[in-house]
């Protein structure tokens, strides 16, 4: 019996759980972009260092605005002035910009469009509420506070903000090293001319290369490997020695050249191999000394399915990333009629998109095979149907899951 979709991506992830987690390095903060902390980051500082005005405007105190609506001005703070032995005369208002120190004792900036400017002072037209326009101290990162957790991915936004804590270096995670070939004689390499008529190119090491790239991962391109059990067996146990996970494409299924599943067999294990979903059907997982390994199907539709959907949070779990979010579904009505077998799990590719009547709605992008790579192209979302659903009519609710930054 078939293992279902949600059997196999558990016992991957429970796999992961029990490898060695990664090893860590420094690195600087230029570097560090889309790699994965190893520990939490502690902020140094606080964030704003010191209260400070949110704009161009006239710092007060309320007892005194309460006296008169009208104030002298006393001075002009700057950004980056040093106010340490500051005066600020009682019955006055400060001039200030955005960005400067607020002195001690004010109690709200009111924005100069508020004012009006005349030889006997500042007017002061609008209601004051005590802290008015003051950033204060420590109000968006407080010293000590942890601003990144361990095993968090590090985007643009996080990177900008521990550049504002002054944080130059970061432990992280080493990057996984991801061995990768493609088996079969039909294949030949892009960029050169198609060895025989019932030849085809290798475009799936190709995504497989670009995928790996966009996960920041270090990939060891072992290239293509023939039909032949010795050489697939040497690529295995090569791959194995000098990766953390080795993934292959071609090679898993059920026919006579089909060879990567028995050197499996041979050299390591398969916890299991053939899932029910669609595509990606026969899909091999197992171990190769302390290489974890994941046999694709040939098909390139199939490859990407199951690299999107099995291989992608394996390889997040074993990056060390620690919070793997769930698999974020909609449910929404299709407004095209889907085929659909029942006993797979069928991951189509579909358009999520509103229609006339500001209603969410998903449509096929047409032919499904498992060879119709044009499937991919207009696509913004899987169309997910569970295995025990048929045919889906036009105007029934599916599950809709909307690509992640992977397939963007």
């Amino acid at each position: 019996m078939l293992l279902t979709f949600e059997q196999a991506k558990c016992k991957i992830l429970q796999a992961a759980l029990l490898t060695k987690p990664p090893e860590s390095e420094t690195v600087q903060l230029f570097d560090a972009l889309e790699r994965i902390t190893a520990e939490p980051v502690i902020s140094p500082i606080n964030v704003p260092g010191f209260d400070n005005s949110a704009m161009d405007g006239y710092v007060v105190r309320l007892s005194d605005i309460k006296q008169s609506k009208l104030l002298p001005l006393s001075k002009t703070i700057f950004a980056g002035d040093d106010i340490t032995n500051l005066y600020w005369p009682e019955h006055t208002c400060i001039r200030i910009m955005t960005g400067a120190p607020v002195p001690h004792g004010a109690d709200a900036v009111i924005m100069q469009e508020d004012t009006e400017k005349s030889d006997a002072g500042i007017a002061f037209l609008a209601d004051v509420k005590l802290g008015n326009n003051i950033r204060r101290a420590g109000e968006d990162v407080k010293k000590g506070t942890v601003t990144v957790p361990k095993g968090e991915r590090l985007s643009i936004p996080i990177l900008s903000t521990l550049a504002t804590l002054g944080i130059s270096k970061l432990a992280v995670f080493k990057k996984l090293k991801v061995a990768i070939f493609s088996t079969g004689n039909e294949l030949t390499p892009i960029g050169e001319p198609l060895s025989s008529f019932a030849s085809i190119y290798d475009s799936n090491r190709f995504t497989l290369n670009l995928l790996l790239t966009k996960l920041n991962c270090e990939i060891i391109d072992l290239g293509i490997i023939a039909d032949d059990p010795t050489k697939i067996k040497q690529a295995l146990e090569t791959a194995s020695q000098q990766a953390d996970l080795v993934i292959t494409s071609g090679g898993v299924s059920v026919g006579d050249a089909d060879f990567t599943k028995t050197a499996l067999e041979q050299l390591g294990n398969i916890n299991f191999w053939k899932i029910a979903m669609k595509p990606g059907k026969p899909f091999a997982f197992g171990q190769i000394n302390n290489a974890l390994f994941c046999g694709l199907p040939g098909n390139p539709v199939s490859t990407l399915v199951t690299f999107y959907q099995l291989v992608q949070p394996l390889i997040l779990a074993l990056s060390g990333i620690e919070n793997l979010s769930s698999d974020s579904t909609l449910r929404v009505k299709t407004a095209t009629n889907l085929k659909k077998s029942i006993g797979r799990t069928d991951f189509q590719r579909g358009i999520l998109q509103i229609n006339a009547q500001g209603e969410l709605e998903v449509i096929t992008t047409g032919q499904q095979g498992s060879h119709i790579t044009q499937s991919f192209n207009q696509a913004n979302c899987f169309i997910i149907l569970e295995q025990n659903r048929g045919n889906v009519n036009k105007g029934e609710l599916v599950s809709v899951e909307l690509f992640n930054e992977l397939l963007k």
